[in-house]
C-alpha cells in the first residue's frame, strides 16, 4: 500500500533527524518523535488484518492522531531550535502528505 510506504519512509525520516538531537533529549522529544512516527504506518499495517472496515477505520484514526501528535512535536523542536526551519518545512509537508492519504483512505471504507 502506497500509504504505508510513505508512512514508513516519514518514521525512517524521523529516526535522521532525531539521531542529531542531543543525548539529554534521548528520553524526550527524540524518544516521543519516534514512536509517534513509528506508530503511524504500525496502525495501518494493523488495520490490514482487520475483518471489518469500521475496525481498518478505527486504525487509520488512530494512525491519522498519532500524525497530529508528530506534527505537534515537529513544532516545538523547531520552537527549541532542535530542527531547523527548513527541515520543519520539510517535514511538514512529508506529515501533511501522509494525512491526506490517512483521511482520503479513510473515507472510501464503508462506515
Amino acid at each position: 500500500m502506497k500509504i504505508w510506504k510513505k508512512s514508513v519512509d516519514l518514521a525512517v525520516k524521523i529516526y535522521h533527524i532525531t539521531a542529531e538531537f542531543p543525548v539529554s533529549e534521548k528520553f524526550g522529544i527524540t524518544s516521543q518523535m519516534r514512536r509517534a512516527g513509528v506508530s503511524i504506518p504500525s496502525n495501518i499495517a494493523e488495520g490490514t488484518a482487520k475483518s471489518t472496515s469500521k475496525s481498518f477505520s478505527n486504525s487509520l484514526e488512530i494512525s491519522l492522531g498519532e500524525s497530529f501528535e508528530l506534527e505537534t512535536q515537529m513544532i516545538i523542536a523547531e520552537r527549541v531550535n532542535l530542527i531547523s526551519n527548513e527541515v520543519a518545512a520539510e517535514l511538514e509537508a512529508n506529515i501533511s502528505e501522509v494525512q491526506r492519504m490517512i483521511v482520503g483512505f479513510k473515507s472510501t471504507l464503508n462506515p
